[in-house]
């Protein structure tokens, strides 16, 4: 190596400003012909610089020096104090760097050759450094799909010697549950890009009594999923209101539809028919699988469910696996303890049967007969069927097999029938085929867990005396649908927990108020040997017998059309004021306001405690329930949806 003495030194010092640095470096490029190139990259190690130089010429330098900026030449990193270009005197390694001098012939032959060189040897090892970073968790990024990585690093193995799919590889979310809520959500997140596995115990068309009547507030909501479809070509029917009978008098109660298009109305049909032409509908998209098998249990790992395991028909087990779990398997769902608190009440059970080539007293109108002991319910299920649910309280019903159900209906049941109705309810117990179903109450009262969630009568059920279940699944479809729009990766489990966090609490004010409305009318409709009640039962029907908002109010929040739960509550009040009010005239007596004091107790012994279960902060004030600010476009969209209905 020449002597120190003889290295002419081609160093400045850097500044805050690119033209500043290049001010004054330029006497030093002029006079030396010192050429310097900067190659910036972030994976370089630090800075080194090479020196070409020969003692009887100006020196060459070129400095390979890594910065934070991706700049073409060389300039200050912020931040940084020291020389981008050291001092090139020295011969020794330092920590700017090391010098390696070469006659300047030499370097003119090689010079081209050796900086392409070394561009795709410094190239080629950016890449491959890059490449050993990267893992098989992100190779369905589009520029690491290439054909030779082996098919294995789309999977995972574990423990249980399973295979799973990864992300972007496998299925997205599985639904336990092909019933109204399944398969309605089934279509719902498959047409939103979704990979859907839906595993449902028995895919033939159910046999069910109940399940028959969606409300208009439903057909809205069925709308608004693309499912309008599905009441077509099973001879629906429509249903426009409902007429109250008591005593030999009668109220007819219109749904207020003015606002809507003239197809808005509620449905009646097969329950059967209804759900098939939802689960053929889902399975028209791709992305959808529906298999047929029983889930036995949930897979959890470290607090988080994975997945569910599952027999097929014939009696093999399997597992399946995805990032969100879907509960919806109906009032009976043997799963749905590891993920709510079940407090289930059974306060009657129906008695169905299926009255045939009559006609109603009101076409297109459910009945409701203020029966003793409790209601009786009529509704068209197709053009030639109409479906009777008789309720009876208390779990003990009388016996079907050995005729005391048949003599139960012809003795205390077709005596308060309407005379239209009685010949046909005759006919249908004389042919036998009378079916039961216990009415479940249970409130929601979710236990969060990650990577789970309920929904349908799996998680809420309220008395089918008003005909709301199918409106509030459908609802809670929509607002879930809406919240997961915005995550599209639905591995990312803090973010999924938080979102289904915030689902509990949106859907709380129109589910909260048609399960409260459901439970309180049941109880005012059922007959009782306490005089309040009695007062309160009849006060009921003489307000909504009064017409305009006295009908139009409540019906609409049966309907689903306004679910507000204030609203409810101030008809609930308004109705005991009234019966209280009648009580007192024309002149207040002793006997009536005793009588009226306990009608607003039992009033208020009726509501509250259904309130309570429910939760009082959610239903009322969600905008108090923290979960209610994390989806914030959701919240807004409840509130035009709300705007739009009223």
């Amino acid at each position: 190596m020449p002597p120190e003495s003889q290295v002419n030194s081609c160093s400045y010092k850097s500044t805050h400003s690119h033209a500043h640095l290049h001010a004054q470096t330029q006497p030093y490029l002029l006079h030396h012909r010192c050429v310097v190139i900067s190659l910036y990259k972030a994976s370089l190690p630090p800075k080194f610089s090479l020196v070409l130089h020969h003692k009887f010429s100006p020196p060459t330098s070129i400095l390979l020096g890594r910065t934070r900026t991706r700049a073409g030449i060389a300039s200050r990193v912020e931040g940084e104090t020291e020389d981008l270009i050291q001092p090139i005197c020295s011969s020794s390694f330092s920590s700017s760097g090391s010098h390696c001098f070469i006659p300047l012939k030499t370097m003119m032959a090689i010079d081209q050759h050796m900086l392409w060189a070394f561009f795709a040897s410094l190239f080629g090892f950016v890449l491959l450094y890059s490449l050993g970073r990267w893992n098989c968790s992100n190779a369905n990024k589009k520029r690491l799909k290439k054909k030779s990585f082996p098919e294995e690093c789309a999977k995972q193995s574990f423990g249980d010697g399973e295979s799973r799919p990864l992300e972007g590889s496998g299925t997205d979310v599985i639904i336990v549950g092909a019933g109204v809520a399944g398969a309605a959500l089934a279509y719902t997140l498959g047409k939103d890009g979704r990979r859907v596995h839906v595993i449902e115990r028995d895919l033939t068309e159910p046999d069910r009594i109940v399940g028959e009547l969606l409300q208009p507030g439903g057909y809205l909501k069925l709308i608004e999923l693309g499912l309008e479809d599905c009441v077509e070509e099973i001879d629906a029917q429509r249903v426009v209101g409902y007429a109250l009978f008591k005593d030999g008098k009668n109220a007819r109660l219109s749904y207020p539809l003015e606002k809507f298009h003239s197809d808005v109305a509620g449905r009646s049909f097969h329950n059967g028919r209804f759900i098939q032409r939802m689960r053929e509908k889902a399975t028209t998209l791709p992305n959808v699988q529906l298999e047929q098998g029983t889930v036995t249990s949930l897979l959890e790992g470290n607090g988080t469910i994975k997945g569910v395991q599952y027999k097929t028909k014939d009696g093999q087990e399997h597992k399946a696996y995805a990032p969100l779990t879907i509960v919806c398997d109906g009032c009976f769902s043997n799963l749905r303890r590891s993920l709510c608190y079940p407090k289930v009440d059974v306060p009657s059970c129906f008695v169905g049967l299926v009255l045939e080539n009559c006609k109603l007293p009101f076409a297109n109108h459910g009945h409701v007969i203020l029966a003793d002991p409790s209601p009786i319910l009529f509704y068209p299920i197709s053009s030639t069927e109409v479906r009777c649910l008789v309720d009876v309280p208390g779990q003990k019903l009388p016996s079907v097999a050995n005729g005391e159900m048949a003599n139960y209906l012809k003795t205390v049941v077709a005596p308060q029938i309407p005379a239209e109705l009685k010949e046909a309810f005759i006919s249908a117990v004389d042919k036998g085929n009378i079916r039961t179903m216990p009415n479940r109450s249970m409130p929601a009262d979710p236990l969060p867990t990650p990577g789970a969630l309920l929904m349908g009568d799996a998680f809420n059920m309220r008395h089918p005396l008003t005909g709301g279940g199918m409106t509030v699944a459908l609802s809670d479809i929509v607002i879930l649908r809406d919240l997961l729009k915005p995550l599209r990766d639905l591995n990312d489990a803090p973010s999924l927990s938080k979102y289904l966090e915030s689902f509990y609490t949106l859907r709380k004010p129109v589910a909260s108020t048609i399960n409260t409305l459901a439970g309180a009318l049941y109880k005012v409709f059922s007959s009782s040997p306490d005089q309040a009640r009695k007062e309160m039962r009849q006060a009921c029907f003489d307000y909504l017998s009064l017409g305009g908002i006295f009908s139009t109010g409540p019906v609409a929040l049966l309907s689903g059309l306004n679910p507000r739960p204030l609203n409810l509550v101030l008809h609930f009040f308004a109705v005991a004021v009234y019966g209280v009010g009648r009580l007192l005239l024309p002149f207040p007596s002793p006997k009536g306001m005793w009588i009226g004091a306990r009608l607003i107790s039992s009033a208020s012994s009726i509501i509250f405690p259904i309130i309570k279960a429910e939760g009082v902060r959610q239903m009322f004030f969600p905008a108090t329930v923290s979960a209610y600010y994390r989806a914030p476009p959701i919240k807004q969209d409840i509130q035009k949806d709300m705007a739009e209905i009223k």
